[in-house]
């Protein structure tokens, strides 16, 4: 693993990216160091092996690399030092983008029923919070539950 001070010695930041300090046979001073994965982040090789930038930049700035770094703002190519904090999986998860097919963050179609499901996971556990009968409502309801339960890790309805 490459500590703060080796990824000094090779690198500068400025604004979100890494520029080479040193040549190399892949690169020249100045130039950018990443490229996009196939997951949507940014990564580069640093001391002979590849990190994912968003995690070299935290090491950058406060000396270690902690299990999880989350992008504040939900955009993975956005690597300012701002953007980016400390977090636990659960974390994480809490501040992920809606993936229900509703378009809306722990809101679902119940077939059965026809009735919206509005739920939240916290601690790993699934939260029930009703059936509604208009989205807006199980929305609301989702949404109002995960701000209290998560924190600074809420992400509204986007």
């Amino acid at each position: 693993m490459i500590t703060q001070e080796k990824l000094k010695e090779l690198v500068d930041y400025v604004d979100g990216k890494l520029i080479a300090k040193t040549n190399s046979k892949c690169r020249k001073v100045g130039d950018t160091l990443s490229s996009l994965t196939d997951k949507g982040y940014l990564r580069s090789s640093v001391g002979g092996k590849s990190y994912r930038v968003h995690r070299l930049v935290f090491l950058y700035h406060y000396g270690y690399m902690p299990i999880q770094v989350d992008h504040i703002d939900g955009n993975r190519m956005n690597n300012r030092i701002e953007n980016l904090r400390e977090a636990t999986s659960s974390q994480n998860n809490q501040n992920r983008k809606a993936t229900s097919s509703s378009g809306i963050k722990g809101v679902v179609w119940h077939k059965q029923s026809k009735k919206w499901i509005a739920s939240i996971c916290v601690n790993r556990k699934s939260v029930h919070l009703g059936s509604f009968l208009s989205i807006e409502e199980a929305a609301l309801v989702a949404n109002k539950a995960r701000q209290s339960a998560h924190g600074e890790f809420y992400r509204g309805q986007e």
